[in-house]
């Protein structure tokens, strides 16, 4: 068996201020990438996907590696590791199912170097993180030339690899407003083997009580793997704050994940494949939810 080729040849610089990385990208221009954790990045380099010449390390940029949560929410640096995040008590306390769904990307080992900000700028519509993002109404702090701004997750993601980042901007953060009280979720992602893989679907399902809607809960459904870009399905939503939470207003929900996503037939799984899989999560999600939730009645 042939090795694999080595990493192409580039200069290396371990950034310690924005400014810095924005002169950078603005001067280097598509021959520069950014890395925080480097899993997806360096992989691509070795196999000649990307060829920069210049890589600017931004894990060590004040505020990247931390972790706060208070009565504006939560504030996660775009550089913590998807293992400090399912360990972080303020995660696991108020936002459970972003931890779960951090504990789920690939191996141990890479959880160590992987990290939220580049698993959400990768754009991938298997990315494990992003369901969670979505469900919890994430915003993407960008930082630039004009400053700082945030954009909505239901907006950042515009197609597979490709984000609302423009080329001399950086994330920086994500923020969380706090969650409804009392709220329970679960993620489901289903692969080719238990642990390590990347998703062939994933369901993000989160409930909580809420006087205002008819049926006195409300529940978001996120799915990863089945679009171009990881979606919400406000129809399915609707269903379930209009009729009373049982089988019957679950099984319409799942039918309309189901209509919702459209994936796509590759070497992994077929589209009908995926399709059911999206119907049958669903549903098992909003069982869990539920038997949890109706129980503090």
């Amino acid at each position: 068996m042939l090795a694999r080729p080595g990493l192409p040849r580039f200069e290396y610089v371990a950034a310690r201020a924005p400014d810095e990385v924005i002169r950078l990208l603005t001067e280097h221009g598509d021959a520069a990438r950014l890395m925080m954790g480097g899993t997806d990045l360096l992989v691509r380099m070795r196999d000649g996907a990307f060829r920069p010449a210049l890589v600017i390390d931004v894990k060590g940029l004040p505020g990247m590696r931390d972790v706060a949560y208070g009565a504006d929410g939560l504030r996660v640096g775009a550089a913590v590791t998807m293992n400090e995040l399912a360990r972080h008590p303020a995660v696991l306390a108020h936002y459970p199912l972003l931890a779960e769904s951090a504990n789920s990307v690939a191996s141990y080992q890479l959880r160590n170097r992987a990290t939220i900000g580049g698993n959400l700028c990768n754009a991938s519509p298997c990315a494990d993180t992003s369901p969670a993002t979505l469900i919890f109404e994430g915003r993407i702090v960008l930082t630039g030339p004009d400053g700082e701004r945030d954009v909505s997750a239901a907006n950042f993601f515009t197609g597979p690899g490709r984000t609302l980042r423009q080329a001399n901007e950086i994330v920086t953060a994500i923020r969380f407003p706090p969650p409804p009280p009392s709220g329970i979720g679960t993620y489901l992602k289903l692969g080719r083997n238990k642990k390590g893989d990347l998703a062939l679907v994933s369901v993000a399902v989160f409930g909580y009580r809420d006087a205002s809607a008819p049926s006195g809960v409300r529940f978001r459904i996120a799915l990863g793997a089945v679009a171009p870009v990881v979606l919400r399905v406000p129809e399915a939503e609707a269903i379930l704050a209009a009729d009373p939470p049982g089988e019957a207003a679950f099984a319409r929900a799942a039918d309309a994940a189901m209509d919702a996503a459209t994936p796509i037939n590759d070497v992994r799984a077929s589209a009908a494949y995926r399709d059911e899989m999206v119907h049958n999560l669903t549903l098992r999600g909003l069982r869990a939810v539920w038997n949890t939730l109706g129980k503090g009645a």
